[in-house]
């Protein structure tokens, strides 16, 4: 947990306190602790709290967003969250409702990756408003806000942020020259069947030549 908060401000993804991560183990959930700069962060300071919210571990206060992480955690059953002010998406999720899905690495985060309606930073409202748009989704960005991704473990968390970083980052640029393309629903499918059939991203041994 720790070490993927470092790695998120190392990559860019926070800065200084603005951003939080959390990761399930059964019924206890790590989570930042409030006020924390994720790039100083060590094992000692995350706190440790159950899924109600109730503190077991730790000798900090749980980050202000800790209703967001236990809402998504709960409702699908996951066991990583990450969430970033990152530059880009964060400046796409003030100005689009959705972010179309303009490349196929971005089916990863559920092909378009909506955007949640605007609510204040660490109330019930916006747990609840992102907990909506994360459904069929691993990621989602937050109005005026930023972006959080859920995955099975914390560093799977972690990689889907760096990709939707990266998705809108695409997107950004594509837009200074046109009007994106997005894939529809044929082109996706056709990339979700040629994965399964290639086992796309997985290494295999080469086969010997005859």
């Amino acid at each position: 947990m720790a070490a993927v908060s470092r790695e998120l401000a190392e990559r860019g993804l926070v800065l200084g306190t603005a951003g939080n991560v959390s990761a399930r183990d059964g019924d206890s959930v790590a989570i930042t602790p409030t006020g924390a700069i994720l790039s100083e962060l060590q094992a000692a300071d995350v706190a440790v709290v159950d899924l109600d919210g109730n503190q077991l571990d730790g000798p900090l206060e749980p980050t202000s967003e800790i209703e967001l992480h236990l809402s998504v955690l709960r409702r699908y059953d996951t066991a990583g969250v990450v969430h970033t002010h990152s530059r880009m998406a964060t400046a796409l999720s003030c100005v689009l409702d959705e972010v179309p899905c303009v490349h196929y690495a971005m089916l990863a985060l559920g092909g378009t990756v909506p955007v949640a309606p605007y609510t204040t930073f660490g109330t019930p409202a916006l747990a609840a408003s992102v907990v909506a748009a994360l459904e069929g989704h691993t990621a989602a960005l937050m109005a005026n806000h930023g972006a959080v991704t859920h995955g099975a473990t914390v560093e799977d968390a972690m990689e889907l942020s760096l990709l939707l970083e990266w998705a809108c980052e695409v997107y950004w640029h594509a837009a200074q020259v046109g009007s994106p393309r997005a894939l529809d629903e044929h082109e996706r499918a056709a990339v979700i069947t040629a994965v399964t059939d290639r086992g796309y991203g997985i290494t295999r041994a080469a086969e010997e030549q005859q």
